[in-house]
């Protein structure tokens, strides 16, 4: 029955073992950075394996053909290895693939046009291998794709300009490498550096990526096409001069509420002006006031095409924490994408007004549902909420393109759509970390309650600190008390109130809603949210390195998931 396995960063060596084929349930296989040799097992296609990293180890051989029948696996990296051969057309069974990297093997061959079929794809490393030919025109298929690394093969010809099609990808490294012809200016193209492009045969354009300017070819003009340009410049330079007045006044008039850059593409207008939310809210009146917090307030907004969506606006701009707060904000929302994350389509301000567009989320706020008379959760759903939160903290802190600590997670800063899909909101007070971080220092207080020790007397900022939060969600979550309830009195807390009372008491410590249901298994309920608990108090150890990361957080209540739903007809109603 075992799912998950481990054995990363050890010093483990020989062959990988046929056996561990013999694991039906395992879902992820970690034994990155060992020393293991020899081939990868072939039969590992039997198992149900959804993340798998043999990385930095001394495997050889060809990739076996059977890995490109794994077709639900979420993560691939063999990375560093000495594997050879080459990727096969079949890689496009990859239906679920989020993360792919061959890097740093002897693979050889060309890159198939099939894996351009890859949409779920975000992340893609070739690099370090022989890789000939072209790169694929059909790579724009994979319309996820946030990160591709093609540097250091041998790939020859021109860069798709297709590539500009993908809305989502952030960075791209073609360098060294046999490439010519035009450099795309287009879609993400804009933003990227000449260390994208280095080190290549024949490559031109823009002269800030540091190659040379394209060629446009020399044709002959005639002496009637002369004359007709000369004739045509004095009635150009007129319209010209007429268009930038025009241009200059238009700008003037619109400067004070200006849109800027979008931050997503979505099927609501991305450029939103300020005259459209201030008629969309009524002036920013009250009864369109979704909620409020340190730095903002959040309005519905409903739009001249009758789209809705919510504006966060930014109060007190002449603090600098207020300004902090919208940049640290923008600067998440451009990098992260997840589907447990709020979307924000642009933002619109100028000098005096600063404002972030966000989808609209039907069902409010988790606060809401919690503590409002007229919202009930049954446990199932309780628990897919708070798997949805602790997936959307597992990308921040694994997943995502930059390392972010969130520091405020809250039920009020969780959104439910209309299908009650858990969103986490609210990156004002959130720490964007480099790539040899793993702990900042901050002046900034989060929510008291929430905080983890170490973060409110030290100011220690780390993925540890999410997890505390997250551990004290939880356990308002299925006793409906908030951290800073009135009862927590003389020393006592919401975390002891809860540890005392697991696992043989917790019936007096539960939401009393989720007891007084007809028709349910009282006991059985008991049994699950009493390792709801323990999880929880696992999260919340005073010590950070004793606690959980998200990733096991996530693996431990999709089980707890799976035995509920057993029982199914216990916990619905």
């Amino acid at each position: 029955n075992l799912q998950r396995l481990s054995l990363s960063n050890n010093k483990l060596h020989g062959f990988i073992i046929n056996e561990l084929c013999q694991l039906k349930g395992l879902s992820e296989l970690y034994l990155a950075k060992n020393m293991f040799s020899g081939a990868i097992p072939g039969c590992l296609r039997n198992t149900s394996l959804r993340k798998l990293n043999f990385s930095s180890n001394k495997l050889i051989s060809h990739i076996p053909s059977s890995f490109w029948d794994l077709k639900d696996i979420l993560l691939l990296d063999i990375s560093s290895n000495a594997l050879s051969g080459m990727i096969l057309p079949e890689v496009s069974n990859l239906r679920a693939i989020i993360l792919l990297n061959l890097s740093r093997n002897q693979i050889s061959g060309s890159i198939p046009a099939t894996m351009g079929s890859l949409q779920t794809l975000q992340t893609l490393s070739l690099a370090h291998n022989k890789l000939q030919g072209p790169i694929p025109e059909t790579f724009s298929g994979m319309i996820s794709m946030e990160s591709m690394d093609l540097s250091h093969n041998y790939l020859s010809g021109v860069i798709p300009k297709s590539l500009e099609s993908l809305l989502y990808l952030n960075y791209i490294n073609l360098s060294y490498n046999l490439l010519h012809g035009e450099i795309p200016d287009g879609g993400p193209f804009w933003n990227f550096t000449a260390q994208s492009f280095m080190m290549n045969k024949d490559l031109c354009g823009k002269s800030q990526l540091q190659v040379q300017p394209c060629r446009r070819g020399n044709k002959h003009i005639s002496n009637k096409v002369m004359l007709l340009i000369k004739c045509l410049l004095p009635i150009m330079f007129v319209i010209l001069v007429v268009s930038s007045i025009i241009f200059l006044k238009h700008k003037r008039d619109d400067d004070n509420y200006s849109t800027k850059k979008d931050l997503t593409d979505l099927d609501t207008p991305t450029r939103i002006s300020y005259y459209e939310l201030l008629q969309g809210t009524n002036g920013f009146d009250e009864s369109n006031l979704l909620g409020s917090g340190s730095f903002g307030s959040v309005y519905k907004v409903i739009l001249p095409n009758e789209n809705i969506v919510a504006v966060k606006v930014f109060n007190n701009l002449d603090t600098e924490e207020a300004l902090r707060s919208f940049d640290i904000e923008c600067a998440a929302v451009r990098n992260l994408r997840h589907r447990n994350l709020i979307k924000t389509i642009s933002s619109c301000s100028n000098n005096h007004f600063r404002s972030l567009i966000m989808e609209f989320m039907a069902n409010g706020s988790l606060n809401k549902w919690l503590y409002s008379h007229n919202y009930y959760l049954n446990v199932l759903q309780r628990l897919n909420i708070m798997i949805d939160v602790a997936t959307a903290l597992e990308y921040l802190h694994h997943g995502s393109p930059i390392l972010v600590v969130h520091c405020d997670v809250k039920p009020s800063n969780i959104l439910l759509d209309a299908d009650m899909v858990a969103h986490l909101s609210d990156f004002g007070i959130a720490k964007l970390f480099g790539e040899k971080q793993s702990k900042i220092y901050t002046k900034s207080l989060a929510t008291i309650g929430y905080m983890a020790p170490e973060y409110g007397s030290k100011g220690v900022v780390s993925t540890k600190g999410d997890v505390y939060s997250y551990g004290i969600l939880l356990m308002e979550m299925f006793t409906r008390k908030k951290p800073t309830d009135e009862i927590f009195v003389q020393g006592l807390n919401l975390k002891d109130w809860v540890s005392k009372s697991t696992p043989h008491s917790i019936i007096n410590i539960i939401d009393a809603n989720l007891l007084h249901r007809k028709n349910q298994n009282t006991d059985n309920i008991l049994s699950h949210i009493s390792s709801v608990f323990d999880l929880a108090l696992k999260c919340c150890n005073d010590l950070p390195e004793v606690r959980l990361t998200m990733i096991d957080v996530v693996v431990s209540l999709k089980n707890i998931k799976a035995l509920l739903m057993e029982n199914a007809q216990d916990i619905v109603s």
